[in-house]
């Protein structure tokens, strides 16, 4: 009777637990049993892993073998286990010789010539062991996501044999750390905001929604530069920290998407289809994977033709743009992905492009711009009404301020949110807000009637605050005057329009 224990990890959701696999070789009848909650995907590793040992010049023990994975009720999928299931067969049946494991972790998915495929979703587990004194056994084809992993003993094998061959010594494989290297802080972009032309207060709503978190809804006729601008939001953002990068790079990874190592560190842009499904956008199926608001954690969600979305789809937004992450409940499991996005979205304010064109009624306009529910608008900071450009302004050859410029500005106002906070403005707590804005009493007059006028919630009046906030801050001022509170009242285009066609 023959035993071996190899190790490996799981990937759920974002986290990595541990799986041990034991297995037992003893007489009998050949057969090959794996147990454990295996998927259909791991149930088929016996093949491979048959295949794999026999065509690396090894033999495969004509025995009862039974591999058990560790915990039972963690369902395990995919074929990262492949190699440590081959490795732990070839120990018990002292092909390797006395070998002690326990200081090794092992993810690949072999190939019937006893090759090391690629894993999905193995960022998180070479997270799970930084600082750790564990040697890693990858594949090869991983080395991009093993070159963002620092303080961590990465091995890259491309085959059954060189592993083998580095477990008992007879020729070493080289630790991949020096990998990291390689990786490189992005610095140019292929767009710029100077290249936009006009639309001066959009820009400044772009500015302040960078400089403090803020969402952003633009209004506007077809071709005033919505997509455009929104496009250019990124390049006058931060680039990510280093463990923002590893969090956006793992969720990529999840979902099967290569690192590219010299852009990791710029902030994602999606901007999905509107015909996309609720579960497309916050994420789900059997197996819970990331949607697209995950996918858009720490960057921008970009969302055009606002009101062709389906209203349950905009709707189910409502919750991840207050908590920052989105929690998948299924039968079977839960799982929670972070979500912390900065959303802009563009509409048409009227069902023929623009609601001056005497084209559409009020009350056709109005049914048109229902499809954004209350709810939905009253987590948006920042609306801003895009007129159409002049012919001056589409002629003109004068450049605008460059991304850099923006971003600089950018920086200052947040290392100052941080210094007094800890964090930025539009996730400050309703106390915490009371604490950074005090307002006098001609504030609090103006504010006050502003809110009747426009009919704002509670927390519509809140996000105000924040925005004259953050507007303060760029401009480098303590306090909170008058003067900021009327620019963050200015952004509330979307209101003011329902205002204006409920009096007509």
């Amino acid at each position: 009777m023959s035993f071996a224990c190899v190790y490996s990890r799981a990937q759920v959701a974002m986290d990595a637990p541990l799986v041990t696999i034991e297995i037992h070789i003893t007489s009998g009848l050949p057969k090959f049993t794996i147990v454990g909650l295996p998927e259909t995907s791991v149930k088929e590793a016996k093949d491979r892993v048959r295949s794999a040992i026999i065509n690396s010049h090894f033999k495969f023990p004509q025995e009862r073998i039974t591999v058990n994975l560790a915990p039972a009720d963690l369902p395990k999928e995919g074929g990262r286990f492949d190699l440590a299931i081959a490795v732990g067969i070839l120990v018990a049946s002292n092909q390797l010789g006395n070998l002690n494991l326990t200081q090794q972790e092992f993810y690949g998915e072999l190939s019937l010539s006893g090759g090391i495929r690629p894993n999905h979703g193995l960022l998180a587990s070479l997270i799970a062991n930084i600082n750790s004194s564990k040697v890693i056994y990858i594949s090869a084809h991983n080395a991009n996501e093993a070159a963002l992993i620092s303080n961590c003993q990465i091995k890259l094998a491309s085959s059954l044999n060189e592993v083998c061959q580095d477990l008992t010594g007879q020729q070493a494989l080289n630790l991949g750390l020096t990998l990291s290297n390689e990786v490189q802080d992005p610095i140019q972009y292929q767009i710029d905001m100077a290249e936009v032309k006009g639309q001066a207060q959009a820009k400044r709503a772009l500015e302040i929604a960078a400089a403090g978190k803020h969402n952003v809804m633009f209004l506007g006729p077809p071709g005033t530069g919505k997509s455009m601008l929104a496009a250019r939001m990124a390049t006058i953002m931060p680039p990510l920290t280093e463990s923002e990068a590893l969090e956006t790079a793992t969720l990529y990874s999840i979902i099967g998407k290569s690192v590219d190592t010299q852009q990791w560190r710029v902030r994602p842009f999606r901007a999905p289809h509107h015909t996309c499904s609720a579960v497309a956008l916050v994420g789900g199926s059997s197996n819970p994977k990331p949607g697209e608001i995950s996918l858009a954690h720490n960057g921008v969600l970009f969302l055009d033709e606002l009101t062709e979305y389906e209203r349950k789809v905009l709707d189910s937004l409502r919750e991840p743009l207050e908590t920052r992450k989105v929690i998948i409940s299924r039968a079977a499991r839960q799982s929670e992905f972070p979500a912390n996005f900065q959303l802009i979205c563009a509409l048409n304010p009227s069902p023929t492009g623009c609601h001056r064109d005497n084209r559409a009624s009020p009350e056709q306009i109005l049914k048109y711009l229902s499809r954004v529910s209350g709810p939905f608008l009253d987590r948006i900071d920042l609306q801003v009404e895009l007129p159409k450009l002049k012919t001056q302004e589409l002629q003109s050859n004068q450049p605008g301020e460059s991304s850099q410029i923006i971003r600089e500005r950018v920086v200052c106002a947040q290392q100052r949110q941080y210094q007094r906070q800890g964090k930025l403005n539009a996730i400050l707590s309703n106390r915490e807000l009371e604490q950074v804005v005090i307002l006098d009493n001609e504030s609090k007059a103006f504010m006050a009637l502003v809110t009747e006028k426009l009919d704002l919630s509670p927390r519509s009046y809140h996000r105000v605050l924040k925005v004259a906030r953050t507007i303060a801050d760029l401009a480098d001022k303590q306090a909170v005057e008058l003067i900021h509170i009327k620019e963050a009242i200015s952004y509330r285009a979307f209101e003011r329009l329902i205002n204006t066609l409920t009096r007509v």
